[in-house]
């Protein structure tokens, strides 16, 4: 029997990290471990007295049944709270937040509450693969703007045809920016809110990263706007718990409220008890000032190693990323290879892989590579010595 997968399963390709992923295979095979810079993925445990509540919440919650859709109400009141400190936003936690299972079913979903068939979304390149996958399974159109350096890393919401916003519904942003690291300004800010109303857009605002920052804290776009703007977060990054699946939209109420009634439709809400955790986390700003620190102090060490090997120096202001630019002629798949080579043996991920062509045939990832900072401080240490002993 000839088993057919559908046509927008079958749009997404191959997985494209197999050829490097064949070569770690062949080094762990011969005993050796690489040090990953590869996934975004924390390896620090979440904080103690985070899983402390959640154990506590695990017996208060043992009759709790199913949870709430659209996110208990004390969690959402924690998150207005947080919300309101940091941002010195207010948002009402009755109508304007909603739980996410983390950031990637929220980010995915919520194209199936604004896109038809045809509609156009607006998204970044390099950007997160769910807003991408989440329009083809919409059945919506992507139109990929570019992240360049000569941008400071920001569209060029100018050089997008008028023919293409007025057909598009979305508008995806995600600062602080992954992979590049940039932090969005205020006047860049203003004229994306102008161009999404000029254009009768939704701003979906991907702002999982506002917490990882090393100088000024970043904002949220909501303290320009809150109608027609939903920002996604999400505990993964600032308080390490990836694993955990708990985040939150807020926003405008109109899109919220039509966020929730897709997510209603599709999932059973995160686990309450985890929600218990969460409010606890976000009541605590110590870890995360920790994380901080030792994000900050890896990235330094990564970045002067880089330039030690002879590399263009790639600061990033925010994330936990370091997008660097790679030597000319080498393309970045060659340098990442070239990084897996024995004596190296550290894995970074090509930023071809991480971002889309664009209209007129560019991949903005192209020349680049992401280290993800996750890795201890005495790996990248480590790692950093086999860096600056390479010359390029």
């Amino acid at each position: 029997m000839e088993i057919r997968v559908s046509d927008r399963l079958a749009s997404l390709g191959k997985y494209a990290f197999a050829e490097v992923d064949s070569l770690v295979g062949e080094l762990k095979a011969e005993g050796i471990e690489p040090i990953d810079f590869g996934v975004g993925d924390p390896t620090v445990p979440t904080p103690e007295f985070i899983r402390r509540a959640c154990k506590k919440a695990l017996d208060a919650r043992a009759s709790s049944g199913y949870p709430s859709y659209i996110g208990d109400p004390g969690f959402r009141e924690a998150v207005a709270a947080w919300m309101e400190r940091r941002f010195a936003v207010r948002v009402d936690p009755a109508t304007e937040v909603s739980s996410t299972i983390g950031s990637k079913e929220a980010v995915f979903n919520f194209h199936e509450a604004f896109v038809n068939p045809g509609d156009y979304v607006i998204l970044p390149s390099p950007g997160y693969p769910p807003a991408r996958t989440g329009t083809v399974f919409a059945e919506g159109v992507p139109y990929y703007a570019p992240l360049l350096p000569e941008n400071d890393f920001l569209p060029d919401l100018g050089s997008i045809p008028d023919d293409i916003a007025d057909k598009a519904k979305v508008i995806w942003v995600n600062y602080p920016n992954s992979p590049t690291g940039k932090v969005a300004t205020d006047e860049f800010c203003r004229e994306l809110i102008e161009f999404a109303r000029q254009h009768r857009l939704v701003i979906a605002s991907d702002e999982a990263y506002t917490e990882m920052y090393f100088d000024e804290k970043p904002r949220s776009l909501l303290e320009f706007a809150k109608e027609g703007v939903i920002s996604f977060f999400s505990l993964s990054k600032r308080s390490a718990m990836t694993g955990w699946r708990v985040g939150w939209v807020a926003g405008d109420p109109q899109v919220v409220a039509a966020f929730r009634k897709t997510k209603t439709n599709i999932d059973s809400g995160t686990p309450t008890f985890i929600q218990d955790a969460a409010a606890e986390a976000l009541g605590d700003e110590r870890h995360v000032e920790q994380m901080r620190s030792e994000y900050k102090e890896k990235r330094d060490i990564i970045v002067r190693a880089l330039v030690d090997a002879g590399l263009a120096e790639c600061m990033p202001e925010a994330t936990i990323y370091v997008w660097q630019k790679v030597p000319d002629g080498m393309t970045s798949v060659d340098f990442a290879k070239r990084l897996l080579q024995k004596e190296v043996a550290i894995v970074v991920t090509p930023g071809e892989w991480l971002s889309q062509i664009t209209a007129t045939g560019l991949n903005p990832g192209q020349g680049y590579v992401r280290f993800a900072l996750v890795p201890s401080i005495e790996q990248t240490t480590l790692a950093a010595e086999r860096l600056s002993a390479l010359q390029f």
